[in-house]
């Protein structure tokens, strides 16, 4: 498996088998539910990405705020070639090979917009190997760190970046995405024919405090845990979101991260 890898520019299809948090992850700026204080109309991030002009930038935010759908939006939309990078898995070597190649692409007209999640994970040695490449324009960097980035990115790298910073999703806006994938017969779970009351839609929404990534997760494992009736239809209780709160909750180690 490649540790560098273009991000899929597709929607995915309706037997996609994926986490239900990657079905409904947004492909447009449009779709997008939240941080409308970087990303509202006339913003000057949104224009940029409009205009496929985009600078590098360091997102900093809590899980499940947006950093990797916002990634995915410019994967969308940038004419550019957009390659993934992991910073759990890559060295010096890896990222030497994809820093060669972004350098060949430009003297070829092309430009390579570059985003590594986690970037708080390289270490100071890892993210020097970036700024050549950054300062000569090789690369647009997109880095996502849940860290405070003023003390886990190297300050050269940072003062040629833009710190954008993303703010925990409100209630409201949880159940907006909640009640979509509820209603989505592409890529959500419309067909589960799904029987829910408002009240325990709002129960996930508080329950993952701001965190899109939870409740979408809590939400598919309460209907895949729901009684079927005759016709189908999948009723979850209030019993049954306890029980897949509690196993959410067992999913969080006491960094607060989640594994699945």
């Amino acid at each position: 498996m490649s540790l560098f890898e273009p991000l899929p520019r597709d929607l995915p299809s309706s037997d996609d088998r994926r986490p239900l948090a990657d079905r409904m992850r947004p492909a447009t700026l449009e779709e997008l539910v939240g941080q409308q204080h970087i990303l509202g109309p006339g913003k000057p991030l949104r224009q940029q990405i409009e205009r496929d002009e985009l600078g590098s930038m360091i997102l900093w935010g809590p899980p499940g705020s947006g950093k990797t759908t916002l990634a995915t939006i410019v994967a969308h939309r940038t004419r550019s070639d957009f390659v993934k990078f992991s910073a759990v898995l890559a060295g010096i070597k890896e990222i030497k090979e994809v820093m060669a190649a972004a350098e060949k692409g430009r003297r070829y007209g092309r430009r390579t917009v570059l985003f590594i999640d986690e970037i708080h994970r390289f270490n100071k040695a890892q993210q020097d190997a970036f700024l050549p490449y950054v300062e000569r324009g090789d690369v647009v960097l997109i880095g996502a760190t849940t860290e405070n980035p003023s003390f886990e990115v190297n300050s050269a790298l940072l003062s040629r970046a833009k710190v954008y910073m993303l703010s925990p999703l409100s209630t409201d806006e949880v159940l907006t995405l909640l009640a979509r994938a509820l209603k989505d017969e592409k890529r959500g779970l419309a067909a589960e024919r799904v029987e829910i009351s408002e009240e325990l839609l709002r129960q996930i929404a508080v329950f993952a405090n701001g965190d899109a990534r939870a409740a979408y997760n809590t939400l598919e494992t309460a209907v895949a845990a729901a009684d079927r009736d005759a016709g189908g239809r999948a009723t979850v209780t209030e019993a049954i979101i306890e029980d897949a709160i509690q196993r959410k909750m067992l999913l969080y180690d006491k960094a607060g991260e989640e594994h699945y």
